[in-house]
């Protein structure tokens, strides 16, 4: 079964009204061939173009179920351990694997939640989840420290009774060397692919095996020496490092949450700026960058010669935004908004011929990051615009 589609090119006698209508909502299953019948068939699937973008996503959403698995199959090596030996410091360690699993699933909601194209009511996409996520992660940390000090100042009362300690240590070890390789690649996931929420699920996953390397240690020193009160005291200095993750993890997501500066993507947008410079651009400033995952929206002014017209002035700026948005490495668009000389800038700017310079072009220094997040740069002795052309 299979349909035949007829698409007149565009110029007169192209439908209109509803009828365009409805080719336009059906266009994604037209073959667009001008006025030639092209035959396809009525279930033709649509074939997305791969894009970096797409392989990004895929990648992180690769690295969120591998998370979540490995995470799942080491919660029930844990307790095994924990029930054969009776240690505190090897329940410290299965208790924050389920909050390890509880925090992978998260993540990988709030990944792919994150992918969701922006739409009306989120204009700058769904990113922000990913920073949500973070959040959440450093507070199930904390909440695992409060769990293990617990359980430790416990076990320093009643008393531990440890046994099987060969066997509780061959699976905390081999615990801890696979939650090393999954932390070190979700925090390289992370980065590599600009995902918060992947980078704070492997600093929390690192966490397990940095307490999986100090239960190992306990149990060691527990069997040598035979002291058992080694093995609460190791839980309780756990609990302590955990509460000092948690706490940075949460810093660390909330800063975007509230829009803060990330003076590392203003340093690289400013590089980009100076980088591909257009003829007539003559300054950057007021730039403010918000983050949603991924993805930064770029405001900025941009300063122009006073007398060139809307229709230039658009273009340069048009053409100043994609230039450097094809090599700003992460995500994002940017917003100029476009204001005149009005001659304060006449030492700085070589364009030729100006109608209205008031002083000699003198060279033009590099923009800086101070000048370019300043809301209104000020000059010495600069023009007061007294005899400035009105419109």
């Amino acid at each position: 079964v299979g349909c035949s589609v007829f698409r007149p090119r565009a110029g007169p006698g192209a439908l209109t009204g509803s009828s365009g209508s409805t080719i336009a909502r059906t266009a994604d299953r037209i073959v667009r061939t001008g006025y030639r019948r092209t035959r396809i068939p009525a279930t033709m699937p649509a074939v997305e173009a791969v894009t970096p973008k797409n392989r990004d996503d895929w990648r992180r959403t690769r690295a969120g179920y591998i998370s979540l698995g490995v995470s799942l199959v080491l919660l029930a090596a844990k307790f095994a351990a924990f029930l054969w030996t009776g240690s505190a410091a090897v329940l410290s360690d299965a208790l924050e694997s389920i909050l390890n699993v509880f925090a992978a699933g998260v993540a990988l909601f709030a990944i792919r939640l994150a992918q969701k194209p922006r739409d009306r009511n989120h204009p700058y996409g769904h990113g922000k989840i990913e920073f949500v996520s973070a959040a959440f992660e450093g507070g199930l940390i904390s909440f695992a420290a409060v769990l293990i000090g617990y359980a430790a100042v416990r076990a320093f009362w009643i008393g531990p009774e440890i046994r099987e300690l060969d066997l509780g240590l061959a699976i905390v070890l081999g615990a801890g060397i696979a939650n090393a390789a999954l932390g070190f690649f979700l925090l390289y996931s992370g980065r590599r692919y600009s995902s918060i929420a992947l980078e704070a699920d492997g600093k929390h996953v690192l966490t397990d095996f940095w307490t999986s390397a100090a239960v190992v240690v306990a149990l060691i020193l527990v069997r040598v020496t035979g002291k058992q009160w080694i093995d609460p005291l190791c839980a309780l200095l756990i609990s302590l490092h955990l509460v000092r993750t948690g706490i940075g993890l949460l810093r660390q997501a909330l800063g975007p949450l509230l829009d803060e500066e990330d003076d590392t993507v203003v340093r690289t947008l400013v590089d980009e700026f100076e980088a591909h410079l257009v003829p007539g651009i003559i300054n950057v400033h007021s730039v403010r960058v918000i983050r949603s995952g991924r993805f930064h929206h770029v405001d900025a002014h941009v300063v122009v010669p006073e007398f060139w017209d809307i229709h230039t002035a658009h273009a340069r700026a048009e053409k100043y935004e994609r230039d450097v948005m094809r090599t700003f490495e992460p995500d994002g668009e940017i917003e100029f908004h476009i204001e005149p000389c009005e001659r304060l800038y006449c030492e700085r700017c070589s364009w030729e011929p100006c109608p209205v310079r008031v002083q000699p072009f003198d060279g033009r220094p590099p923009l800086s990051v101070e000048e370019a997040v300043r809301p209104d740069p000020q000059f010495p002795g600069q023009y007061d615009g007294s005899d400035s052309i009105t419109v």
